[in-house]
């Protein structure tokens, strides 16, 4: 403490000197620097007061602006106490300026409206600044929001109150550099107070993991891109968009019945109580439960193949976590919802030995998750896992498609299962869309590389039974295709019968074949419960030896879902100990679930099934997709004109079986055929100059693979006239995804960590990328608008408020939110936006939301501002973009013109600060957008570049 002090005296000796010997008579600042020895070294004079006066003021009890005042008035400095003697410091204080930069982009300027704005207060706090709700940040001015001082006794009591002031303040609506502070606040080395002017060069990880405010303090309560905020305004952004723009059609909610939904969370069903029920009927007899998901993680996929034989009850797995509300509700159930039921569920079937997994991953899922849900499917996996440790977990692998819709490099799909496995699945059911032993040779070999229990899938069509000349898929088709798969490696055979096409008589024929032929093998049953023959069906083949069936729990079941699985387990009687009391318990639950989810049940389905299904064989998963498409072609009304087409489509293609990629060929043909009204004749002999649907071409192509007795002719000769794949020739010979080279996980990673940011990216968002590289960064786009949203209550996701409306959000204890939509301005012309307010817990926040659906709605467009900016491809190295916010000042380029890297293109004012935007590499402006004197926001796409190299 001496040797500060001395330096102190030294330094305000030497101050003295330089502005005595100026004859300076005025408020000043003399700034100096000093090295770790305690020398210092003279900068400057400021003939101001500086920013930093408000320390100073804090430590000496002196008012300095009010002192220039009155010094200015004429009073001499005694008169108005400033002696320099009984000036005495006292205590340390420290200020933080408070900005609209971002520390994660450089600490660019940011703009916008103040949604909210209440500042931490408390002892030894100081405030000094005129910030508001629904105050307006211009690009014009200097990016100082507010000054933070606080004092304390101590340095450590200092570094805490400010940490408070920090954590406790209400900013948003902005970007800050409040994330990047309070990283300093907890440095060991400021803490310390051993720091020097390289301290944020010498510490880069001041700008890593950047913090939430207080109301949340940890990395999962925080947003993922760019300002780190806490989720209530992520969540209170999407309630405000939603009231704004309501949902996109592509969601295929009804909007009618979207505003019928309860506004009222949902409650968990009673763990507690399946418990109790559970022990009330125990008793001495009963050994305990066989664990099959231990079997399989300790000794490992050939032990649990073997367990299952040995079984003596028929096993029944549970698909209402995936294919359930595939079938009837879109795919469209989200995680959270899952998640509710997962401990009651685990507890459940955990109790008996006779529930062999839970089906809830994969296929439709994964790119529904991002596209529509905006989940991650990782974390719906892996946070299921965490709910539900004891249950297998089964997940649907299209084969050499993994849960795409195309066909990936063969790492792709290694990697995927690899991961799939790592993040808790268990049950790989592996299935190609035509049955192609190429394509399962890929998945099932990923799939057991992985460590997994792999299920290869006999995708069941037509009818085994028929004794037709012309029936190609017969028993001895399908017993052929069973002895390939099981050559391949696979731990158990299932029959997936997509549409419920399988009668008692069928499944009673080809499941007893198939026991004879392949003893060692557990067969897997699974159908649809379309034309309501689903338990029966199930029945008979658990008595011919089925070891697995399959059923979705009651409320969830039926129509073109799953049979009932409480009906399945009543009619096994003795064959199945599944506690009926316990599972009306999760059905009590599901039943309240379905009916939130009334918006995404397509009313015409309970029409639109039945026997007929026998002739048009349409999946039950696609029905539901299927009549949605149908009544945005204005089909409407018209679905059995469709169901027709689709019978005649499949035949047109070659009669083939119906999943995912291949049913989708058969839809898209079916419904062009309506829309066009083409008839069979027409479509064969002029299939080389209609448009035809991209799939049914690709098709064409072979990019799924040859179907069973090969290609139509000359339907597929006509298609393939004048139309080549990119390398020129006109289909693929064999595998197609055999010719694609291995894919660049390592330069993918690099690329989107440089996009998204290190801490952003991890192995599964590669993956995701690989798989829908599209969908992926519009997921991202999302998160980066609203945070992440996973945690909304169902009610609340889909369900718009309007004004006057008050909802409840619970996110935890001590996080209840009272929302209260309390206004929704006039469409804004200029700026194409509507403010909305929304009292939070009393607190007003002013949301300037983007109103897309009024310029949509204006007809000549009068009412309406022009179409807004794109945004840049964080992945496109040519995809130019804003660095921040701002104004066009200069457009150096024009469309089309050569640029050399390095070029200006534009330069950009913003915060009293010039920036030009240069160009990355060499190339050709294909692109321009922007023109001089435009506003623009972050990341607004001004240009694209396209070279060559």
């Amino acid at each position: 403490d001496g040797i500060v002090c001395e330096v102190r005296e030294n330094v305000l000796a030497d101050a003295l000197k330089i502005t005595k010997a100026c004859n300076y008579k005025n408020a000043g600042t003399v700034e100096f620097l000093i090295d770790d020895q305690g020398r210092h070294y003279f900068m400057e004079v400021n003939p101001r007061v500086q920013v930093e006066h408000t320390v100073t003021e804090q430590v000496t009890g002196v008012d300095i602006v009010q002192s220039t005042f009155l010094i200015a008035g004429g009073a001499s400095l005694e008169e108005i106490g400033l002696e320099q003697e009984k000036i005495v410091p006292r205590g340390v204080a420290m200020q933080c300026r408070i900005t609209t930069e971002d520390p994660g982009r450089d600490f660019a300027p940011d703009t916008g409206k103040l949604t909210t704005c209440r500042h931490s207060v408390g002892p030894g706090i100081r405030i000094d600044g005129a910030s508001y709700p629904g105050m307006v940040v211009q690009p014009y001015f200097d990016s100082l929001l507010v000054k933070y001082t606080a004092n304390h006794d101590s340095w450590d009591g200092c570094i805490r109150r400010m940490r408070r002031a920090l954590r406790d303040n209400h900013i948003r609506g902005v970007k800050t550099n409040i994330p990047f502070l309070l990283n300093v606040m907890d440095h060991p080395d400021f803490i310390k107070g051993s720091f020097d002017l390289n301290f944020i060069e010498d510490n880069p990880g001041l700008l890593d993991n950047l913090p939430g405010t207080l109301s949340a303090p940890h990395v999962e309560d925080q947003g993922t891109l760019g300002q780190k905020y806490d989720n209530i305004e992520g969540y209170l952004k999407y309630i405000a968009n939603l009231a704004v723009n309501g949902h996109p059609k592509s969601l295929g909610a009804d909007p009618n019945l979207v505003r019928s939904i309860n506004n009222r969370d949902i409650q968990a069903p009673s763990t507690k109580e399946v418990r109790s029920i559970l022990d009330k009927k125990k008793n001495g007899s009963e050994g305990k439960p066989t664990f099959w998901r231990k079997i399989l993680r300790e000794e490992g996929p050939k032990a649990l193949m073997k367990a299952v034989r040995n079984h003596q009850n028929t096993l029944v797995t549970d698909t209402t976590w995936r294919d359930a509300h595939q079938s009837l509700l879109a795919t469209r159930m989200r995680t959270a919802d899952l998640l509710k039921a997962a401990e009651a569920t685990n507890t459940a079937f955990n109790g008996t030995s006779d529930v062999f997994s839970l089906e809830m991953w994969g296929g439709a899922t994964f790119d529904v998750s991002m596209n529509f849900l905006r989940e991650c499917p990782w974390d719906r996996l892996e946070k299921l896992r965490e709910r539900a440790p004891d249950m297998l977990f089964q997940m649907l692998l299209r084969g050499a498609n993994a849960v795409g819709y195309t066909v990936y490099p063969d790492n792709v799909v290694y990697d995927f299962c690899k991961q799939a496995y790592e993040s808790g699945n268990d049950v790989f059911r592996v299935f190609d869309s035509l049955n192609y032993i190429e394509n399962m040779q890929l998945g099932i070999k990923a799939a057991v590389a992985s460590g997994g229990f792999v299920e290869a899938t006999i995708c069941y069509t037509g009818d085994v039974t028929s004794n037709h000349p012309k029936n190609k898929y017969d028993l001895n088709y399908y017993l052929d295709y069973a002895e390939k798969l099981v050559e391949l490696g696979a731990h158990a055979l299932t029959i997936k019968d997509m549409a419920g096409l399988l009668t008692p008589k069928a499944t009673t024929l080809l499941v007893s074949e198939l026991r004879k032929a392949f003893p060692d093998q557990p067969i897997h049953l699974h159908t649809h419960d379309t034309a309501g023959m689903g338990v029966a069906s199930m029945l008979a083949g658990a008595e011919a030896g089925a070891d697995i069936v399959d059923g979705a729990i009651d409320a969830m079941s039926g129509l073109s879902s799953q049979p009932c699985l409480g009906a399945i387990i009543a009619a096994l009687d003795e064959k199945n100990n599944v506690d009926l009391d316990a599972l009306q318990v999760l059905n009590e639950y599901w039943e309240s679930v379905r009916h939130q989810y009334n918006p995404f049940e397509v009313q015409a389905l309970s029409g639109a099934i039945g026997s007929s299904v026998y002739k048009h064989e349409i999946p039950g998963g696609q029905y539901t997709n299927l009549l949605f498409q149908s009544k945005q072609l204005g089909l409407s009304g018209r679905f059995a004109e469709v169901k027709k087409a689709y019978a005649l489509a499949n035949k047109l293609l070659g009669d083939i079986p119906k999943v995912t990629p291949s049913s989708k060929t058969v839809g898209d043909l079916a419904q062009f055929l309506v829309t066009t009204k083409t008839s069979e004749e027409e479509l064969v002999n002029n299939a080389a100059i209609l448009s035809l649907p991209n799939s049914v071409v690709e098709y064409m192509q072979g990019a799924l693979g040859p179907p069973p007795g090969g290609f139509p002719e000359p339907f597929r000769t006509n298609v393939l006239k004048g139309r080549s794949l990119k390398d020129g020739r006109d289909r693929f010979e064999g595998r197609p995804g055999s010719e694609l080279p291995s894919y660049d996980f390592a330069s993918a990673e690099k690329n989107l960590k440089e996009a998204y940011g290190e801490k952003r990216i991890t192995r599964k968002e590669v993956l995701s990328h690989a798989l829908y590289p599209a969908v992926f960064k519009d997921y991202l786009a999302f998160e980066n608008r609203f945070g992440n949203i996973e945690k909304l209550p169902t009610h609340m996701f889909l369900r718009p408020m309007t004004v006057g409306e008050e909802s409840h959000l619970h996110l935890g204890p001590g996080k209840d939110y009272f929302i209260l939509l309390s206004h929704i301005d006039e469409f804004d012309k200029d700026l194409g936006t509507r403010t909305v307010t929304l009292e939070v817990n009393g607190e007003k926040w002013f949301i300037r939301t983007p109103d897309i659906v009024t310029p949509e709605n204006s007809g000549d467009g009068s009412s309406g501002p022009a179409k807004r900016r794109e945004k840049k491809d964080p992945t496109g190295k040519g995809s130019i973009g804003t660095p921040m916010p701002g104004q066009i000042v200069a457009v150096n380029v024009e469309d089309g013109d050569e640029v050399k890297e390095g070029q200006t293109l534009f330069k950009l004012s913003a915060m009293k600060m010039e920036t030009e935007i240069k160009a990355p590499f060499s190339g050709t402006i294909t692109r321009l957008l922007a023109k001089q004197g435009d506003s623009v926001e972050a990341d607004d796409l001004l240009a694209e570049i396209y070279s060559d190299d």
